[in-house]
């Protein structure tokens, strides 16, 4: 699975393109801390089982703050938000938004799955696959199967992902090997590389200005 740091990474690649004139130190670092926030569901794990991946994974967290912030921005009289950090403020909201849904829920959604819809279904749902043309099957996808049962996986009660943190449901015997990852194969240390050398690129080109 995509570790925090590669989560944080993309983020980053996110942020530094979408944010614009907002750009700048805090504005980038909050994106890419908001990115990382799913991933504390892992701590919750340890007194809820089935939690990681689930509990703060879910699409239906980033849909409820967005609904808030649309209604906050564009419906009321007064946006509270507006008025203490300006449409700067709003774009970082925005921007944060969506790095934690791409960059962090769907990205792990993509590997090895995530419970997308948690509390209003518990079904964990596996998006791995590819895009192919075949000369003798023509275009083919498997990222989403609509056979029965096909990207659907286990639910919180049946579900646990390893973690440095909670290796295993349940307790955890007294040598128990915890490894924390960090980068966990060439392509995503990549993308790492690629996502922090961006943002730190352009902050450097900031202070330069």
């Amino acid at each position: 699975m995509p570790s925090t740091l590669v989560h944080i990474a993309v983020a980053g690649l996110l942020g530094t393109a979408l944010l614009g004139a907002a750009f700048d130190r805090r504005a980038i670092l909050t994106v890419m801390a908001v990115a990382a926030v799913p991933d504390l569901d892992t701590l919750l794990g340890l007194w809820l089982p089935g939690a990681h991946r689930a509990y703060l994974h879910t699409l239906v967290l980033p849909a409820v703050l967005g609904i808030v912030l649309w209604w906050d921005v564009a419906v009321r009289s007064e946006s509270t938000l507006r008025r203490r950090w300006g449409a700067t403020g709003v774009r970082v909201a925005w921007v944060s938004l969506v790095g934690m849904v791409l960059a962090h829920s769907l990205y792990d959604g993509v590997v090895n799955g995530v419970n997308l819809f948690w509390p209003l279904q518990d079904r964990f749902y596996d998006l791995s696959g590819h895009l192919l043309y075949s000369t003798q099957r023509g275009l083919l996808q498997t990222f989403v199967d609509l056979s029965p049962g096909g990207t659907v996986e286990g639910t919180t009660a049946t579900t646990h992902y390893y973690t440095g943190v909670d290796p295993n449901r349940g307790a955890e015997p007294e040598n128990v090997e915890r490894i924390f990852h960090l980068v966990q194969s060439g392509e995503r240390l990549l993308l790492m590389v690629a996502g922090f050398g961006v943002v730190a690129l352009r902050l450097w080109r900031d202070d330069e200005e």
